[in-house]
């Protein structure tokens, strides 16, 4: 499983003192991001094919609070995609310090080609990026999003 060690920082938290929902969200969609970057898919590769990834849908499940500096790694695994990448789901864990899930992420997307303002196949190298991901136990094959 992909993974990064973070910080629960100032600008994370609420008016409970914990971890806000979005801080969530935004430490999910780095890791996301840091993966991509580790693997050759950086912003200015993504600019330069026109591309780049969307979400349609994020769930949310908390488990125990987050509170401030406290030190947590987030996951990163694939949750489900089809056959030609057009469409997935990936799930990121979110840990405590203490080893206890604190969240769990579900996000669903594509890929925009950035000139079209369409969803699309992603190239042949960003697929195979995606297949790197270890997949998660409940793993489900998706329909395509390009019609055919």
């Amino acid at each position: 499983m992909f993974e990064k060690k973070m910080m629960a920082g100032w600008g994370d938290m609420d008016f409970n003192s914990h971890m806000r929902n979005t801080a969530f969200l935004d430490k999910a969609g780095d890791v996301r991001m840091l993966f991509l970057s580790e693997h050759g898919f950086g912003m200015g590769e993504f600019k330069r094919q026109n591309i780049g990834p969307v979400v349609m849908k994020d769930d949310i499940a908390y488990f125990k609070e987050v509170m401030l500096l406290e030190s947590i790694t987030v996951t990163l695994g694939l949750a489900g995609m089809s056959e030609d990448g057009s469409r997935w789901l990936l799930r990121s864990d979110v840990y405590r310090g203490d080893g206890k899930l604190a969240a769990r992420i579900t996000s669903a997307g594509g890929w925009l080609d950035l000139v079209a303002r369409k969803l699309i196949v992603p190239p042949p190298a960003l697929l195979a990026t995606w297949q790197i991901l270890e997949k998660t136990d409940d793993f489900t094959e998706l329909p395509s999003s390009v019609a055919r």
